[in-house]
């Protein structure tokens, strides 16, 4: 279904200024359906003087009486008369057609939609009379007050030019109802807002007061008649109860200068449940951070007591495991320290790369052999559960590109560590796939090297974690030319280096 603004570049010569307006008015228009207890539609005539259907709404609080959507669709029969009618006059003009789909007539009421240069769309509020629900005080002044806002969007005051706030979790007329006057004093109370009252002890008839001399927070009302501007704004009462309310202002005067505020609207929800789940959220959250930060610090106190071992240690073969060892433990403890500052269980895989590769500086390079860690592309955010054992075998990795393409006494290189993610089919599935390429312009595989057939412990380890905890795939193999020029590292004679890929479904 096409959208408003395709609708109304494709049938008017409307400009952008015109079309926000009416993407304005329907951003609102679902309060003004559920006040009139009708569908609401908007018309609009095309560059030949046809009018077309280019939005629809329908109420929350009653029955539609469509129950096709007419969106796109021309209006046909008398009710074209109406909408001539309300578009040249600019006057609210109401009326009874009758709709080939509907055996009752339907009654008509055509609001001009005004800016500055005059009318440029036809709203109709379109109901059944005979369908209708009986109306009581509530239906009279909810209708009453959808009246009011009609007067607004015929003399261009609604809906709200300027920044306003956000109104899409703003509380609906269903949530609670307080109808002003222009003094600020409560006109009307709808059921469920004097649920709310009475729900923080206040048990008084709110009628001809103020909500500050209830003992109700009326900031949210202060602000709105003050700038004249709707306000959205959420509090708390005593009793630990939070609410949210929206308070638009009624305005008399149009678009002159002295436009007054002769009432407003209160829309009221309860939202405590709301925030006392967002709070054991945090709360949450925060603990499941502290925990990664205790992870942490335990796991460096192990580093630390084994670094104290190993001085201690005579055999370079165990100096050169508990070295390895150390290693590896402070390898999970960075992917601890990266989520004790995270939000959720997830992390930006990116923000553990770059550390791990200072880690090799520090612990790989020598002045025998000195080599260069860099990082191309972003890994995306990754679970905990995968970001662990794939910085290990990261590590892992690096070691080995080291340890076996820079020997001792080498002239060194480089190690360039490429991550990129891909979508299955090219889309968003949720079925990502993270390739990294480690690749090392250094001395080349030993001939007959099969990854398989392995027998050193960082790639038996490497092997194992991508096979069975990431379900993932790692080839290793001589690095070509072209592999070299992608990184950035120029022409490589054939045979130079290694290149390991390694890919993981997340």
């Amino acid at each position: 279904m096409a959208t408003l603004g395709e609708l109304t570049r494709q049938l008017t010569d409307l400009d952008r200024d015109d079309i926000d307006h009416l993407q304005r008015l329907i951003g609102e228009w679902g309060l003004l359906a559920d006040l009139s207890f009708a569908d609401l539609l908007l018309y609009v005539p095309d560059r030949d003087g046809r009018w077309h259907v280019v939005a629809h709404v329908r109420p929350a609080t009653g029955q539609t009486i469509y129950h096709h959507d007419w969106v796109g669709s021309p209006a046909i029969g008398n009710e074209v008369s109406l909408l001539q009618k309300a578009y040249s006059s600019g006057q609210i003009c109401e009326g009874e057609v009758q709709m080939d789909s509907l055996p009752d007539p339907v009654r008509l009421m055509a609001i001009p939609v005004r800016v500055e240069h005059g009318v440029i769309a036809v709203l109709t509020r379109e109901w059944s009379s005979r369908s209708s629900r009986q109306p009581g005080e509530l239906e009279r002044t909810y209708v009453g007050t959808f009246q009011q806002f009609a007067s607004m969007v015929a003399d261009g005051s609604f809906p709200f030019t300027g920044p306003v706030a956000d109104s899409s979790a703003a509380p609906r007329v269903g949530d609670g109802v307080m109808v002003l006057d222009g003094d600020a004093r409560v006109r009307f109370a709808s059921p469920n807002a004097v649920s709310h009252l009475h729900r923080v002890g206040i048990g008084a008839n709110a009628v001809g007061m103020r909500l500050a001399e209830l003992g109700f927070n009326d900031s949210p009302v202060r602000l709105a008649f003050e700038t004249h501007m709707p306000v959205i704004e959420e509090f708390e009462q005593p009793g630990d109860l939070t609410f949210l309310a929206r308070c638009l202002p009624v305005l008399s005067g149009g678009l002159d200068d002295a436009t007054e505020v002769s009432g407003g609207l209160l829309l009221l929800r309860d939202i405590t449940e709301v925030r006392k789940r967002d709070k054991l959220l945090l709360s949450k959250d925060a603990t499941i951070r502290e925990i990664h930060h205790r992870v942490k610090n335990n796991l460096q106190t192990i580093s630390s007591l084994l670094r104290l071992q190993g001085r201690r240690l005579n055999s370079e073969e165990a100096k050169a495991a508990v070295a390895e060892s150390v290693r590896r433990i402070r390898t999970i403890a960075l992917v601890h320290e990266t989520l004790s500052r995270e939000p959720g269980d997830d992390v930006a895989f990116l923000e553990i790369v770059r550390p791990l590769l200072r880690l090799a500086e520090e612990g790989l390079q020598s002045p025998d052999r000195p080599a260069r860690f860099t990082v191309q592309g972003e890994g995306g955010r990754l679970p905990s559960t995968i970001a662990t054992p794939l910085s290990v075998v990261l590590t892992e990795l690096l070691q080995n590109a080291v340890d076996h393409g820079f020997p001792e006494g080498s002239a060194g290189g480089d190690v360039v560590v490429v991550l990129a993610t891909t979508q299955e089919g090219g889309i968003a599935t949720g079925e990502d796939t993270l390739h990294i390429r480690v690749i090392n312009d250094g001395r080349g595989l030993e001939p007959g090297f099969e990854l398989n057939k392995a027998t050193g412990l960082g790639l038996s380890i490497v092997r194992t974690l991508v096979t069975t905890e990431l379900d993932g795939t790692i080839s290793m193999r001589a690095g070509q030319p072209d592999d070299f020029r992608a990184v950035g590292l120029g022409d490589r004679p054939q045979g130079t280096g290694t290149v390991v890929d390694l890919t993981v479904p997340v």
